[in-house]
């Protein structure tokens, strides 16, 4: 069994995250391994799980984060614009 490094429970069916520097972590829940390795959004602070959305340096949850801090461009993995589809607008 391995110790989680963020709640610290001694679970039989924990596991490892090993990251691209090398690094290696362990939890024993996807909440935890979220908690502890998932980026914050610039504007509102929220933990991003999924793509997220890169503009200016700065990492943001959703459009609405990027657009509420000035942001005129943005780019995520999976953007409907990169994929030659569409983007539909979203009310903030």
């Amino acid at each position: 069994m391995a110790i989680c490094e963020v709640c610290g429970n001694d679970y039989s069916l924990s596991f490892e995250v090993h990251t691209v520097d090398g690094s290696v972590h362990t939890f024993d829940s996807i909440e935890c391994a979220a908690h502890k390795m998932a980026p914050v959004c610039d504007n509102c602070g929220c933990k991003v799980l999924g793509h997220g959305h890169q503009a200016g340096g700065q990492f943001f949850c959703c459009a609405h984060c990027a657009r509420a801090q000035g942001t005129a461009s943005w780019r995520t993995a999976r953007s409907p614009r990169a994929a030659g589809v569409a983007a539909r607008r979203h009310s903030p």
